[in-house]
């Protein structure tokens, strides 16, 4: 079903307001939130994702409003573990922890505008190239693969310190910060301060991970306006969220592992779903497959949240063995 343009417009523009309203606040009071701003945080954002999602089916259908459920928690899941690389890029970078609200927001912003011009190319890839979808499920079965193996976070960080190194060589960069400014005044010449690496960092880390994402997303819907809206609400409780799990993400050992599990079955289900709409002409001679099943989106958001409990729990159960387990001298 179409969505109404005026809903469109109006939910773009409260939650622009939404979210400059959130870096004005941190630019105002930067500190370091505690743990019950950063939990009510977080509640706000997944309530009014969930309030996003009652209007959709109240304008729209159920339908609708079970595809913009099902993305926004494949992309909120598949955003945590964002998580683990920005504390490496926090940690490498040493930024100081009463400034890493404002690099993490204005590294959001910048994601998401990097986001916002992939869906539109992803989008017109899909409209227009729709056997498209065998590629991406290929994609994504290597990317869960890769997710899975253990040096998957040192190959991002090459990549990473790769762009560094391009930027520090074009751009003068000084040594120290100056509070969360991106400029500085150096014996009287103007040099821009590390921040600036740290927000291109975030940015391009992200931009990484919606490589992947991206894809995945448009495995369970075409309309790229709850593509958008699902990224969108994955992204803006982020922040908060890096505050309220803080040391708990050391604990989540097998988060990986269920985040490759939620791209290895969508990617499944992008190559089905190809094939359930077959249009190559040396496969079947260009007709559907009759066998191949389209698996719906309840489906797809069970799976979604069975794999992250499980990976959840069992880092918990295992990290609690370890503490229990006395250290051999």
């Amino acid at each position: 079903m179409d969505i109404p343009v005026w809903f469109e417009i109006t939910s773009l523009a409260v939650l622009t307001a939404i979210l400059i309203g959130d870096l004005l606040l941190i630019l105002k009071r930067p500190h370091i939130p505690s743990t019950k701003e950063s939990a009510l945080w977080v509640v706000f954002y997944v309530t009014l994702a969930l309030i996003f999602a009652g209007v959709l089916f109240l304008i729209g259908d159920a339908k609708t409003s079970l595809d913009f459920l099902t993305g926004w928690a494949m992309e909120y899941s598949l955003s945590i573990d964002n998580l683990f690389v920005f504390i490496l890029i926090m940690t490498q970078f040493s930024v100081p922890r009463r400034y890493q609200q404002e690099a993490l927001m204005v590294g959001i912003i910048i994601a998401l505008v990097l986001r916002a011009i992939f869906i539109i190319i992803v989008g017109a890839a899909v409209q227009h190239l729709s056997p498209i979808f065998y590629i991406f499920g290929a994609f994504l079965l290597y990317t869960a693969i890769r997710q899975a193996l253990p040096d998957k976070e040192e190959d991002d960080a090459q990549t990473e310190g790769f762009i560094v190194r391009q930027i520090r060589r074009v751009i003068p960069i000084s040594d120290e910060y100056d509070g969360p400014k991106v400029r500085t005044t150096i014996n009287g010449k103007k040099i821009w301060t590390p921040m600036l690496i740290v927000f291109v960092s975030l940015g391009v880390t992200d931009l990484m991970f919606a490589v992947d994402s991206i894809p995945a997303i448009f495995g369970i819907t075409t309309n790229a306006f709850i593509v958008f809206t699902a990224n969108l609400f994955a992204l803006m409780g982020l922040r908060q969220l890096y505050f309220l799990l803080g040391d708990l993400l050391d604990r989540l050992r097998y988060l990986h592992y269920g985040v490759a599990f939620i791209l290895g079955f969508i990617g499944v289900k992008l190559v089905l779903h190809a094939m359930h709409e077959n249009e190559l002409s040396f496969i079947n001679g260009g007709q559907p497959i009759e066998w191949a099943p389209d698996i719906n989106n309840w489906v797809s958001l069970g799976v979604i949240f069975a794999s992250m409990a499980v990976a959840t729990i069992a880092s918990l159960i295992a990290s609690a063995r370890e503490k229990r387990t006395p250290v051999a001298s």
